[in-house]
């Protein structure tokens, strides 16, 4: 991989973590979802299968500290786990049901006053977690900036 491509994965990878906001306040105001289900496990959505292949090759790069991608990670983990407990909150009653419900249209359930403060503190902590992991990528391609390709080469090998 080209340095440009590496930082275009992130740059795709910043525009979802957006994307996933927007999502959740969907959820949340009610309003129609059409992209499905994002991934609950952080490796399946696009970004998890680009980081935790080619991405992981990124910290062998000597001028990029292994703490910068393990908060990438953890921020990553987090906004799948937090997505994934206010969609859980609008559609407890479809889990019995299974996956397969959910996806082809499960009900959503109304919350109480006390489930609605609990995601809208999730959507809070989501938009903080997004705002972090967009600063880390951030880190991250100014990093990539600094490397010559043939350093990015050796790595990526």
């Amino acid at each position: 991989m080209t340095k440009e491509e590496i930082i275009e994965d992130l740059q795709k990878a910043k525009l979802a973590n957006l994307q996933w906001i927007d999502k959740a306040k969907n959820l949340i105001a009610g309003t129609k979802n059409d992209q499905g289900i994002p991934p609950i496990d952080p490796r399946e959505s696009e970004f998890g299968k680009w980081f935790y292949k080619e991405g992981q090759k990124l910290k062998k790069l000597s001028n990029n500290p292994l703490e910068c991608m393990q908060n990438i990670e953890t921020l990553h983990q987090q906004l799948h786990e937090r997505y994934s407990e206010i969609y859980n909150t609008f559609f407890s009653e479809t889990n019995k049901a299974g996956f397969f419900s959910k996806l082809m249209g499960a009900k959503r359930q109304n919350i109480s006053d006390a489930e609605q403060k609990h995601v809208d503190n999730l959507l809070k902590n989501m938009q903080r977690d997004a705002k972090e992991f967009v600063d880390e990528v951030e880190r991250l391609e100014r990093r990539l900036e600094a490397v010559i390709q043939e350093k990015i080469d050796s790595v990526m090998k």
